[in-house]
This record gives structure tokens, C-alpha cells and sequence, in this order.
């Protein structure tokens, strides 16, 4: 009997023992270490709606958030940097006191917290005052920062990387987009500088250059200008409103940038360079002046020629249906035709000037090389390219039919040029690739 009270007690005793050590473990972090104190606990960044920033030398700075949508409202009235924005609600709902350094400190000066670097406020939903973190120096090691808390003396530490989220300006927490538009129904760009003036509109998806000459536009260089001017951000604000445009040079800008969506304009004027190397620039609608960095000026004025499609043809082997090509008196015809039988594929044949069957692989080679033609330059409009009497002329059906293009070819000296219908100016050709191209249809007959 004794023996079975025993063991009764011993496992009291385990039983006891054991959900000490899991009270206690469940209270420490994976790493064994106690969990760390959040400086505002049960604050979440979703619920966060007015923020402030006091930094030392620089104004106060006041946000709050209204539909959705965070706006600077002192000491400017302008749209708020949402990453910025994102940056410090997330912080303010995570900082953790890394340890306390003295309990009821004698001297907050030797914190930098007698007048605080930074002061961060804040509000969430259901309260009726700002809350507020100060934060003063780094500690020696650089790793961490001292901080405290209004109405409280303890002097605690948070991460030093908190300086870099909570140490901004106003210039620095407001939205710094040089051009406010929707890019995706940006259907028109202008762009004039001392040299040329650029056109170019966008029809569906393709855009076509029509000033200086019509011609088409590569998409993928047309839109990383337009994504590029909506990305482009200040890099200081000069004035909030200019009274003399000359100042600056905007009274002639080197560059003037229009975009269109419909008849809604957004209008970028950029102007010379300041004393620090970046280019004064104002949107035409705003009265601010502002700085950006020079590279944009340098895209701004790329030839005319750099927004042409570099690809003589649009066709491609797969889409292509049927091809017509002269040379002299000669006209072959080809065309894609379905098999017989089961389980077959789409197969050329020569249609003219008689009906015969093409080795597959041949087509292949040759719809490869005259498709991969690439323009190296643009001739002047005076200049002699052969194309007013071609040496050869393609004519390409694709897309089921629904799309042909023709191209003359022409040839001065060792030169190869090349003309599309409907578009101005002649493309000279590379002389090798195009001579491969002819070597491959003379490989057909």
C-alpha cells in the first residue's frame, strides 16, 4: 500500500514538473530565449489612420488616411509615398523593446532623449490621442537606438535599422511622382526638344510614329519611354511655386513631354542643369519645381529612328499563309495548304507559275531568313535606295489572311534596301543576311 502512495506522489511531483517546464517553454522563443516586448502592443498597421514625424531640423509632418488613400496634410497638402507610408505603419505595429537600459534614468541627455532626434506619432482606430515613440542616439556599437516613451522614464533599445524607416522629411513621406496618369490609356506621345520633335499614337495595341516620318513604332521601346516617365521621381523640390520660369530654364525647356489620354494632357517641361547636376523639370499643372537625374533628358532626346520597328518584316514562319515574290519578270507563289489524311499537318506548296510540291525544310530555311531581316539605318528621304525600281517584292499573307504586308527590295551598289508600303523612308539591310535570304528562295526553285 505504501509502495502504491509513493508512487501516486512521484507522479504528482512528474506531472507538476512537467507543466512547469511547459508554462515556462511556451513563453520562449524557438530560440530559447523569453519573447520580446512589443512598444505598442495590440496595435495592427491596417488600423493605424493619422501619422506624425518630427525630425530634428525639419518641420513637423502630418498624414492621415481618408478612403483608402494616405495624403500629406501639413505643413503641405500633396499625396503620401505609400511605400514610405507602408514602411513606417508596419514598423510602428512590430517594434520590439531589444532590452531596457536603466529603469529611471538620472540624465536623458546622455540618451539623446532629453530633445528627442526623431518623434514618431500615431493613431489608430478607437483612439482619442496620438500615440508617440521617441527616439534619440545609436548606441556605441552603432547596432542599436535609445528610445522611451511619453509619461514613461524607463530608457529602452530598438533596432538601429528603425532610424532609416522613422527618420524622414516631408519631403521624403510625400508622393514624389514627377507625372500623375494612367498608363493604360496613354494613347499619344509628344515629345520636343531644341533637335526634332517626335509623334507617336497608339492605335489597339500598335503604336506608329507620325512625326517626323510615319513609320512604325516598336512597342516595347514606346512603352518603357511611357513606364519610364511614370516612375520617374523627383529628386528634391526646388519651390513649391516658381515665379520666374527663366530661373530655371523653363522658360525654354530643353525637353517638353505630352502625354495624351483622349483629351486629358499631362505635360512634363524639363530645363537646365542645377548646381548639383540634376536637371530643374515642373509638371505643367502643378506650380512646384523639382528636380530628376539627367538620364531621363538623354531619353528624351533619342533619334526619331530609335522609336522604329527594327524588323523589316511582321510576319513570322508560323503565322505566314501565303507569299508572293517578284524578281524581273519572275513570280513565285507559295502557299500553306492541310494535309491528307489522318492526323495530318499544314504543309507548303508552290501555287506559281506551276502547282508543285516544296521540300519542307527548305520553306522553313527560307521563311527563317526573310523573316529575321533586321533594318541596320534609315536612309535620308533624298537618298538613292532602288526601291522607286525593286530588284524583288514580297508580298506576305498571315494571321489566317487577315493581315498582308508588302516589301520592295532595291539594291545601289553593294547596298540592299528595303521599303514598306505605307511608311516613309528606305531601311538599309544587312548584305550578307539578305544575300542568304535570296540563296535560300533560289534553293526552292
Amino acid at each position: 500500500m505504501r509502495g502504491f502512495r509513493s508512487t501516486l506522489i512521484l507522479l504528482a511531483v512528474l506531472a507538476g514538473l512537467l507543466a512547469y517546464i511547459y508554462f515556462v517553454e511556451s513563453k520562449k522563443t524557438p530560440g530559447g530565449e523569453p519573447p520580446k516586448e512589443k512598444v505598442f502592443a495590440g496595435v495592427t498597421a491596417d488600423k493605424i489612420g493619422e501619422l506624425s514625424v518630427k525630425t530634428a531640423g525639419q518641420p513637423a509632418t502630418l498624414l492621415r488616411k481618408a478612403d483608402g488613400a494616405w495624403q500629406v496634410v501639413e505643413p503641405v497638402q500633396a499625396g503620401a509615398d505609400d511605400a514610405a507610408v507602408a514602411e513606417m505603419t508596419s514598423s510602428l505595429a512590430t517594434v520590439e523593446i531589444q532590452r531596457v537600459v536603466e529603469e529611471k534614468p538620472g540624465d536623458l541627455k546622455q540618451y539623446g532623449l532629453a530633445e528627442p532626434r526623431i518623434e514618431v506619432g500615431f493613431k489608430a482606430a478607437g483612439d482619442k490621442n496620438s500615440r508617440r515613440l521617441f527616439i534619440g542616439d545609436k548606441t556605441a556599437t552603432g547596432g542599436d537606438l535609445y528610445a522611451k516613451l511619453p509619461g514613461q522614464s524607463r530608457v529602452f533599445l530598438v533596432s538601429a535599422y528603425n532610424d532609416a524607416t522613422f527618420n524622414r522629411s516631408t519631403f521624403d513621406l510625400r508622393d514624389k511622382a514627377v507625372l500623375k496618369f494612367d498608363r493604360n490609356k496613354v494613347d499619344a506621345v509628344e515629345v520636343a526638344t531644341a533637335e526634332r520633335a517626335v509623334a507617336l499614337s497608339k492605335a489597339g495595341e500598335e503604336w506608329k510614329l507620325t512625326r517626323p516620318v510615319e513609320a512604325r513604332a516598336d512597342y516595347g521601346t514606346v512603352e518603357g519611354l511611357v513606364g519610364r516617365l511614370q516612375t520617374a521621381q523627383m529628386k528634391a523640390l526646388v519651390t513649391s511655386e516658381a515665379k520666374d520660369l527663366k530661373e530655371y530654364g523653363l522658360d525654354k525647356p530643353e525637353a517638353t513631354v505630352t502625354l495624351s489620354s483622349g483629351s486629358a494632357r499631362a505635360v512634363l517641361l524639363v530645363g537646365k542643369k542645377s548646381a548639383e547636376g540634376t536637371l530643374y523639370a515642373k509638371d505643367a499643372s502643378r506650380p512646384m519645381i523639382f528636380t530628376l537625374e539627367t538620364a531621363l533628358l538623354d531619353e528624351l532626346k533619342k533619334p526619331a529612328d530609335d522609336y522604329r520597328r527594327k524588323d523589316v518584316f511582321e510576319a513570322r514562319p508560323y503565322n505566314a499563309g501565303r507569299i508572293e515574290i517578284s524578281r524581273g519578270k519572275d513570280t513565285l507563289v507559295f502557299e500553306k495548304v492541310k494535309g491528307t489524311g489522318k492526323d495530318a499537318t499544314e504543309k507548303w506548296r508552290q501555287a506559281a507559275p506551276v502547282a508543285r510540291e516544296v521540300e519542307s525544310d527548305k520553306m522553313d530555311e527560307f521563311l527563317t531568313k526573310l523573316t529575321n531581316l533586321r533594318v541596320q539605318s534609315w536612309a535620308a528621304p533624298s537618298a538613292k535606295t532602288g526601291t522607286d525600281s525593286p530588284v524583288m517584292t514580297v508580298v506576305v499573307s498571315f494571321d489566317d489572311g487577315k493581315k498582308q504586308e508588302r516589301v520592295v527590295f532595291g539594291q545601289v551598289g553593294a547596298d540592299t534596301y528595303a521599303g514598306r508600303a505605307g511608311e516613309s523612308g528606305a531601311a538599309k539591310l544587312d548584305a550578307a543576311e539578305h544575300e542568304a535570304a535570296i540563296k535560300a528562295l533560289d534553293a526552292l526553285k
